[in-house]
């Protein structure tokens, strides 16, 4: 029979929290004529410093990229970016709506929680896909 094995449990990320409450937003904001959710797509993440997402090659893990990430996965169903794995346009627009509702609903939810930058992200990735869903949809 072997040993159980005891679990570990990585509080680091509390501690991250904290300081990052602590100190002001370092990220520039995007130019104004810019559109976040594009300029986002193009940028890669830095992992961790000696974090376990560097050890299993992820990136850190952020708000910002992950308003980014889904943002990116509605204008792929929407069809302005072409599906990563055919290279061509795949519009889904029930799959776009989705995503779509899902960032307002995540908006909501973090409504006085995020920095000005976070929440401006979230406005303005917002804005495009209900502006673009809209101009696809006829609606």
């Amino acid at each position: 029979m072997s040993e159980p094995t005891q679990k570990k449990v990585d509080e680091s990320w509390k501690e991250q929290v904290e300081r990052e409450k602590q100190e002001p937003a370092a990220a520039p904001a995007a130019p104004s004529g810019q559109a976040p959710v594009e300029a986002a797509a193009g940028e890669a993440a830095e992992p961790a410093a000696g974090g376990p997402e560097q050890e299993r090659g992820l990136p850190e893990a952020r708000f910002d990229l992950f308003v980014s990430g889904l943002a990116m996965d509605a204008l792929i169903a929407l069809g302005d970016i072409p599906h990563p794995v055919t290279k061509k346009p795949m519009p889904n627009l029930e799959h776009a709506r989705y995503l779509i509702d899902l960032l307002g609903v995540l908006g909501e939810k973090t409504r006085g929680n995020l920095s000005v930058d976070e929440e401006r992200l979230l406005k303005d990735a917002l804005y495009q896909l209900r502006t673009r869903y809209l101009a696809k949809s006829g609606g």
